[in-house]
């Protein structure tokens, strides 16, 4: 491997783990796993006290390692900062009545939620200071906003520890007070009966933290009365619960993977059963859109794309559905924004997002338009269901955010507002492009690009390659402030729409999960090669990232690609697949097996193990390497990249560089302020630099 040679270390000695053998044995397969003991700090085993003196031990040896670039570091982050204006606010939306917003004001982390009675000149009314409610806390979140019906109430839910365990409030708004309403363990979503006086909110199991209980609570009684209104007997389901647009009806959803059911309830009789809407069936999912007349329901029901049927108010069944829109084999229909007289329909075509907006009464339908090779909309914030507007966010990767209101009749346009860069950012100034790149069995796999005018593309640019993967979930192109601190240093940012998102349709999705999910792997492998092929990057400058399930993608890269990457970022990885989906303790496992298999299973166990990143681990020079994680991360466990790093240094051969970074405050999501997340940005950013040889 040719690396950049020129980068000076500091001699220090990197932290070695003991080693516990424990033994796997399963489907006639024995595997000794030194680090196992990791976890114990999780599972409050005996070696609780050795696992965070060693996750201290890998901090201190990265902050030593990395020394030399802390004034840099905080350079970074204060570029990073000043662009971001401190004192703003959200564009209102109305709500019965009232307008609605946030606002952040200069030198805070966090924000204010407040409202306005009828008129955007009206007074304002400050419904919650979160700047002054996270005061003294490490970590803050305030999530799940829900007004009561009467405009009296405000129920609000918080999470002080990061891991996604939302303690639910209500506030007079009024009055002032807090009642002594509290309920601990959900999800942190309360929705609102007609009534004012009950609420529906998900229960978390407290181990598993799987959603598995929506409970009705009516105000002023003792939470353990509760009642249970919904139990999920499916451990591989999540459910939520929900209200219409039209404020008719409370929905309780169950989903997996692959298949999903709705409940339903009159919201002016909160007291009454829910009933089910069609009963769940194998492979088959569904959501529903009440309006008026009638129940529109999305569903890949013969559809592998998804097409709209529609169904009588009273006869909810599948016997009942007839076609509303048919189903196009080109084209995801992904999501439904309802109105009284439009709809406003989220496609994907082509790997791009698209709207198209449908009349109700005249039954015409047309697109908007929006002029960038490679750009994201989506429907904004649309709560007011008897209105003709339609708010959609825009961006792209020289877009900065951008919220619009489109009048659906006479289809006007006007920017509400755009995310301000302070600084001056000219647009101009930087080039996005479009390409495609072959993958080994033929597929062609969409890159979205973006780098700085003049960049010299002969092979001598340092390139970073992002990309998740997973679970359907699409990574489009968007804006960020931040990037603009490499770009701005000669990077070129790659985002590489591999199978396993959704860009392409659903099918790369289902080509990219299970038995299939190899394609993930070897799409991201390819397309850092025909980047380096069409001459953008060199394997000596090319740098990959990713997070979460992304992270697992890092550390298969780095198992089966070590020769083309010259440094790779894993934020919170998964990567000790076998070992976390055969424990149904940790937080998701179940809800995970439609995705990655159910390694109780043989064929899944033994094709889980031939990429887990933890169990093909070889003696071989790896890419320069920094892991982050947290230590309170709920979604990916800190012990998973603790392993994973711990045998890699025992492992690994030349002198390539390994770090982890353990934040010992937060969870998967990083910090909570609005700036304090930037000194993680400003570490990995710092680390690229230092192995570009920038120093500045």
């Amino acid at each position: 491997m040719q690396h950049n040679n020129n980068v000076q270390w500091p001699e220090v000695s990197a932290p070695i783990a003991a080693t516990h053998p424990y033994k796997r044995q399963i489907h006639g397969d024995t595997v000794v796993d030194n680090y196992y003991w990791m976890i114990d700090y999780f599972k409050k085993g005996p070696r609780s006290e050795a696992v965070i003196n060693y996750l201290n031990e890998e901090n201190a040896y990265t902050t030593a390692m990395l020394k030399d670039t802390e004034s840099f570091q905080e350079d970074l982050f204060l570029e990073m900062k000043s662009r971001i204006k401190e004192k703003d606010e959200t564009v209102p939306y109305f709500k019965n009545g009232y307008y609605y917003y946030s606002r952040t004001e200069e030198g805070n982390q966090y924000f204010k939620f407040c409202r306005k009675k009828g008129r955007l000149d009206a007074d304002e009314e400050l419904l919650l200071d979160i700047d002054n409610l996270a005061e003294g806390y490490a970590y803050y979140t305030a999530k799940g906003f829900s007004i009561s019906p009467d405009n009296r109430l405000l129920a609000f839910s918080v999470d002080t520890v990061s891991r996604r365990e939302y303690t639910i409030y209500i506030k007079n708004l009024e009055t002032g007070e807090i009642y002594p309403d509290r309920i601990a363990n959900t999800e942190g979503t309360a929705i609102w009966g007609n009534d004012n006086q009950i609420l529906f909110y998900t229960a978390k199991n407290p181990v598993t933290l799987l959603s598995e209980k929506i409970m009705r609570h009516s105000l002023g009684t003792d939470v353990s009365a509760d009642v249970c209104v919904y139990e999920e007997r499916d451990n591989t389901n999540y459910i939520a619960v929900g209200k219409s647009k039209n404020c008719k009806y409370i929905i309780i959803s169950s989903e997996s993977t692959l298949s999903s059911e709705i409940w339903l309830l009159d919201a002016d009789l909160p007291n009454n059963d829910f009933k089910v809407f069609q009963p769940r069936r194998k492979d088959v999912l569904y959501t529903i859109v009440p309006l008026e007349d009638r129940f529109l329901i999305l569903t890949n029901d013969d559809a592998i794309n998804f097409r709209v049927m529609q169904c009588p108010l009273n006869k909810t069944g599948r016997e009942h559905w007839t076609t509303f829109l048919a189903h196009r084999p080109d084209v995801l229909v992904s999501d439904i924004e309802e109105f009284k007289s439009f709809l406003a329909i989220a496609e994907r075509k082509d790997g791009l997002t698209q709207l198209a907006i449908y009349n109700l009464s005249s039954l015409e339908q047309h697109y908007l338009d929006f002029g960038e090779v490679a750009y994201t909309v989506y429907p904004g914030i649309n709560v007011e269901y008897n209105t003709e507007s339609l708010r959609y966010g825009y961006t792209s990767l020289v877009t900065p955010s951008s919220v619009y209101e489109y009048n659906m009749r006479d289809r006007s346009k006007v920017l509400l507002k755009q995310q301000e860069v302070l600084g001056g950012y000219d647009r101009a100034a930087y080039k996005t492009e479009r390409i495609y790149a072959p993958a080994r069995d033929g597929v062609k796999v969409p890159i979205s690009l973006v780098y700085k005018e003049g960049t010299k593309l002969d092979g001598t640019a340092p390139l970073l390659q992002y990309a998740y993967g997973s679970y359907g979930a699409s990574m489009d192109p968007s804006f960020s402030s931040n990037r603009l601190s490499l770009l701005d240093r000669g990077f070129i940012y790659a985002l590489a729409h591999i199978r396993g998102g959704e860009e392409m349709g659903r099918q790369w999705y289902e080509d990219g999960k299970m038995m299939r999910k190899m394609n993930t792997f070897n799409d991201f492998v390819d397309c850092g090669r025909h980047l380096i092929e069409q001459g953008y990057t060199s394997p000596n400058h090319l740098y990959a990232q990713g997070g979460s399930a992304g992270g697992l993608l890092m550390g298969v890269v780095a198992n089966i690609a070590a020769a083309q990457y010259h440094g790779i970022i894993a934020q919170v990885p998964f990567v000790d697949v076998v070992n976390t989906m055969l424990d149904e303790t940790i937080p998701l496992t179940t809800n995970e097996y439609d995705e990655w298999g159910n390694p109780n299973e043989s064929d899944a166990y033994f094709y889980m193990k031939s990429y887990s990143p933890y169990e093909n681990i070889e003696p071989k020079e790896y890419p320069n390497m920094l892991v982050t994680t947290g230590l309170h991360d709920s979604q990916v466990q800190y012990f998973e990249p603790a392993k994973w790093v711990a045998k890699l240094r025992t492992v690994k051969t030349g002198k390539s560089v390994l770090f982890l970074k353990t934040d010992m405050d937060y969870g998967h999501g990083g910090a909570s302020g609005r700036f304090d997340y930037l000194k993680e940005i400003a570490l990995e950013y710092a680390f690229l630099f230092k192995l570009e040889g920038i120093d500045h």
